[in-house]
């Protein structure tokens, strides 16, 4: 474009220098025919241009690339998924290898000694979307459970009676025997980070002055028959997170006060 408007310049420049008028129509008959050849030319520049544009995406360690693809995948003996991708970092081009662990099924009961295990490593991980409860193990997935949540999943709790699961980090505080729901897992809902939100929410009018927190959220089964709302992700609690009732008995196994829970939308 530089290019093309120097070109267009010095043509106006020379026209107005000469004093034949025939040297004058063809002085405007050269700026348009050069007009007609930068023009042609940037025009097929351009999507060349566009098309060395590399996709955007993230490789393993999360940082943004271009061109990124899935050259081959297989799995290796341990059942891990062994993936190599290539992207291109600035103008180099990277080869990578991605070993990712496999997720365990829905149901899977894969032997766990806990005796020996390090409570510490244990976080509950609540996905609302893929209506989905993980416990993760030292990073790792050792357990999945199908899940359902207030009516609308993809609510942030945002005051008592609003029937939605808050998002965020928490903490058990305690577990216990439940006559309809088999076992309840009480999680420490509010804490300091949802006091936070609930104020800031108020002050933008977004709830209203007397509104109330709300509390006794936790993880718990479900009635007998209704079972199948499970399976069907028909969310019918008033905030907590329900499960079938075997998984929440596996799950009672696991936990205690003080895991780590975390909830995403």
């Amino acid at each position: 474009m530089y290019t093309f408007a120097v070109c267009i310049i010095w043509q106006i420049l020379y026209i107005s220098d000469v004093k034949n008028p025939n040297s004058i129509s063809m002085s405007i008959q050269r700026l348009i025919c050069s007009c007609k050849v930068l023009l042609l030319a940037s025009l097929l520049t351009v999507p060349v241009w566009a098309q060395a544009q590399p996709s955007p995406g993230t490789n393993a360690k999360g940082k943004e690339v271009r061109d990124l693809k899935i050259t081959k995948e297989t799995t290796d003996k341990y059942g891990n998924i062994v993936r190599e991708v290539e992207y291109y970092d600035g103008q180099m081009k990277i080869t990578e290898v991605v070993i990712i662990p496999p997720f365990p099924k829905l149901g899977d009961r894969l032997k766990v000694d806990l005796d020996t295990l390090n409570r510490d490593s244990l976080m509950v991980y609540v996905d609302k979307s893929q209506y989905l409860v993980a416990l993760l193990y030292r990073r790792k997935r050792i357990r999945q459970y199908r899940a359902v949540f207030g009516p609308d999943p993809k609510k942030d709790k945002m005051m008592e009676g609003d029937r939605a699961t808050p998002e965020g980090w928490f903490k058990v505080v305690s577990k216990k025997e439940h006559g309809a729901w088999q076992k309840f897992i009480l999680i420490d809902y509010p804490n300091a980070a949802s006091y936070e939100k609930f104020n800031q929410r108020k002050k933008e009018g977004l709830i209203p002055p007397n509104a109330s927190i709300g509390g006794s959220v936790g993880i718990h089964g479900t009635f007998k028959s209704g079972v199948k709302m499970v399976d069907w992700g028909m969310g019918w609690t008033d905030g907590c997170v329900a499960l079938k009732p075997e998984d929440i008995e596996d799950l009672y196994k696991f936990v205690a006060p003080g895991t780590r829970v975390f909830v995403k939308r």
